[in-house]
């Protein structure tokens, strides 16, 4: 059975983070749900290093969101809804665990999760985001009030052979922040400029 507290922790964040996900994913394996493991852990999945220090995310569509969470909560697992209505949220071994059904606003979809590579994550295999959507989400999300780069420029490079950036571009059109960061993978010869040239952050007035 599953754990909420801290009992059995590992003494490593990295590992305790680790050891959540492989909890949450053997349990949504087990009860058969379409999901797809996101954020860092994914990128760590995809060849991404570093230690991780943050939470661990999965994707389900949110038709499913209610038969996820009576599993989580079968398990001994306490499952809360915070404010946002785009995420479930529970607690594995210490360590939090978010249930994602939108990604930067837009739905979690039966296609994308189609699309998930099954990797192993330590020992357990489950299906882990294809790179180019994992990046359209972690760019896709940036705004004036959120635009940390350094941890998504990380797993750019660390994916950068991996991802239709054309795609993501496309996608994130000419939104400032997504174009401000475009411009430094550039700068940082992290991608290739469009055949236009390079995309700038668009100057004020």
């Amino acid at each position: 059975m599953a754990r909420d507290s801290h009992e059995d922790l590992p003494r490593d964040r990295h590992q305790a983070i680790l050891e959540a996900t492989k909890q949450i994913g053997a349990l949504l394996k087990r009860d058969g749900h379409r999901f797809a493991l996101a954020g860092s852990v994914a990128v760590y999945a995809h060849g991404g290093s570093g230690r991780l220090q943050h939470d661990a995310d999965f994707c389900v569509c949110r038709a499913d969101a209610q038969a996820v969470a009576d599993t989580l909560t079968a398990a001994g697992l306490t499952v809360r809804t915070p404010p946002e209505d785009w995420l479930i949220k529970t607690t594995c071994f210490g360590q939090e665990v978010d249930i994602i059904l939108e990604l930067a606003h837009r739905p979690v979809t039966p296609r994308m999760l189609a699309r998930a590579h099954h990797l192993p994550v330590d020992s357990v295999h489950m299906p882990v985001l294809a790179p180019t959507d994992l990046m359209r989400g972690l760019i896709e999300a940036f705004s004036e009030h959120h635009c940390d780069f350094g941890p998504v420029l990380a797993a750019a490079r660390a994916l950068r052979e991996k991802v239709d950036w054309e795609d993501v571009r496309r996608d994130c059109g000419d939104e400032p922040m997504p174009s401000a960061f475009f411009f430094l993978l550039e700068r940082l010869n992290v991608i290739e400029p469009p055949p236009e040239g390079p995309s700038r952050p668009e100057e004020g007035p």
